[in-house]
Formats: structure tokens, sequence, C-alpha cells
């Protein structure tokens, strides 16, 4: 029992670091947006995804476990997103750059927050049913 809570307080933990990062990264982004003058509806729409983030990460560092999620959510929809552009994968090619270092960094911690949060939350849910369980 000790071992599923100390497991679930570190996928917990990683989750939420992650999730941080995430919404400090995206302001680097936006602000790598604003200068490149990318179209308005595409900054608004990253800016409003940011936001969201942001909730998230509000929601998570208050203890709210309904912010988890949406987290998962976000994490999903951005690299649905943000994978199939061919641009990401000419920014890579180009080299290291700022631009293709945010990207990559992004869809790492995308895909960290989607492994942490999908295990957390898996784990949280069988908790009580391995409370349920008599021993002996």
């Amino acid at each position: 029992m000790k071992s599923i809570n100390t497991k679930l307080k570190r996928l917990r933990r990683g989750a939420d670091w992650l999730i941080y990062a995430s919404v400090i990264l995206g302001v680097a982004l936006l602000v790598q947006l604003y200068a490149l003058m990318v179209p308005s509806w595409l900054f608004y729409s990253i800016l409003a995804g940011w936001l969201l983030y942001l909730l998230v990460a509000i929601g998570v560092a208050t203890g709210r476990d309904k912010a988890y999620p949406p987290a998962l959510v976000l994490s999903i929809v951005t690299l649905a997103v943000s994978l199939p552009q061919p641009e990401h994968y000419s920014l890579a090619d180009a080299g290291p750059t700022l631009a293709s270092l945010t990207f990559m960094a992004g869809s790492l911690l995308q895909a960290g927050v989607i492994i942490l949060v999908t295990s957390f939350l898996v784990l949280k849910r069988r908790q009580p049913r391995i409370r349920a369980i008599p021993i002996g």
C-alpha cells in the first residue's frame, strides 16, 4: 500500500513539473511567434491554448485532481496539431536554432505529460480497488 502511495506521489510530482515546464516553454513560444509576426489568427489560437494550459497548471498547483484529465487532452491536442506541420520539421532540419529547440523540447514535454498523467490517472483509479482487497 505504501509503495502505491509513493508511486502516486512521484508520478504526480513529475507530471506537475512537466505541466509547469510546458507553461514556461509556451511563453517562449509566444515570444518567438510574436517576433516572427505570424498571422494573427495563429498567434491568438496558440495564445488561447496557452491560457488553457495556464489554467490547468493553476489547478494542478492548487491540488485539484480534476486538472489532470484536461492536461492530458491539451497535450494530445498540442501534439496532434504540431507534429503534422511540415514547417516544424524543416526547422529541425535547418539545425539547432531557438525555434527548432523549442519545437523539440515542447514535443518531448507533451509526450512526457501524456505518459506521466496517464500513468498517474490509471494508478489512482486502481488505488481504491487495491484498498478494498482484504489482506489475509
